[in-house]
């Protein structure tokens, strides 16, 4: 049973005129943490094309959520990961997110996916603050067969960067993936540190190409991911706003989604946001990171 259940029930029930369940498809949505902005704009859209039967709004509902999660998903990595490095140079990819979300373990996940397709990849364990986050960021190094560097305890993160960024440059690694603190403080130290870790890759990897630039930082990296975790609905909502208003976020990562409950996060935090959703974890198993495909996902979510 997926979040878009109790409203297919609804919608597919005894014939009743679908102007009488609004407010019951308005609950429905809001259940299934959809939102209030993103519901509001749904039921909305659904006034105005009024729709005869319950199947005619069930369609016009699909229609629109997939609407939404196109919108984003045209936007390409920057640039699109080839072999060999751009340039010469590997890709770099920021993880940022707070901690509790699976960040460390996507990190791995899409480095066993990335090795996968052939790509040479470096783990560097910028989170500094937590031994546990280095040490676990080891251990799917080495369940992926990826490049690892890691720091000491407390050790300078930008310092790591650099050394991650020198060691995958110097390895002609593809991609490096950059795990770091999960500490959500004020945003101008978020922003602050996150400045001096990208200077650091820059310094160490050669010339980025310009995404969106964090102003004092020099050249900005190709990703900055922001990893939320599903099952905190319209908690990773707030989230994603915190972190889009400090750093110049490039794309999503939703994790721990099984398409129940809480699931409709994924529509609003697309549409308010703004940002493509790149990946979403679906299990614990090491290729249980899957590729976000919005028609795919939304005719399984409406079948």
């Amino acid at each position: 049973m997926t979040w878009i259940s109790p409203l297919k029930e609804l919608l597919f029930g005894p014939g009743r005129e679908v102007r009488e369940l609004i407010p019951e498809i308005e609950e429905k949505l809001l259940s299934a943490d959809v939102g209030v902005a993103t519901t509001q704009m749904l039921v909305d859209a659904l006034q105005t094309a009024s729709p005869k039967t319950g199947q005619e709004a069930y369609g016009f509902l699909k229609g629109k959520v997939e609407e939404i999660l196109t919108s984003t998903e045209k936007i390409p990595p920057n640039p699109p990961l080839k072999k060999g490095g751009e340039g010469g140079f590997p890709k770099v990819i920021f993880f940022v997110g707070i901690n509790g979300v699976g960040k460390t373990t996507t990190i791995g996940k899409l480095a066993h996916r990335l090795k996968s397709e052939g790509k040479k990849v470096m783990l560097v364990a910028a989170d500094t603050f937590r031994a546990a986050a280095r040490d676990q960021l080891g251990i799917w190094a080495e369940r992926s067969q990826a490049e690892f560097v890691g720091g000491s305890d407390n050790a300078d993160p930008a310092s790591v960067v650099f050394d991650g960024c020198s060691a995958a440059k110097a390895r002609k690694c593809d991609v490096a993936l950059i795990d770091t603190a999960g500490r959500l403080q004020t945003k101008t130290h978020l922003m602050e540190e996150l400045k001096k870790m990208v200077r650091a890759a820059s310094k160490a990897a050669g010339r980025l190409p310009a995404v969106g630039r964090l102003p004092g930082a020099g050249r900005p990296p190709d990703e900055i991911l922001l990893i939320l975790d599903a099952t905190t609905g319209q908690n990773g909502l707030n989230q994603a706003r915190v972190f889009l208003d400090a750093v110049p976020l490039t794309g999503l990562v939703l994790t721990k989604y099984d398409g129940t409950a809480k699931g409709g996060i994924l529509v609003s935090i697309v549409r308010e946001t703004g940002l493509p959703l790149r990946y979403v974890g679906v299990g614990e198993k090491i290729e249980d990171l899957k590729p976000f495909s919005a028609h795919e996902f939304v005719s399984s979510l409406f079948a």
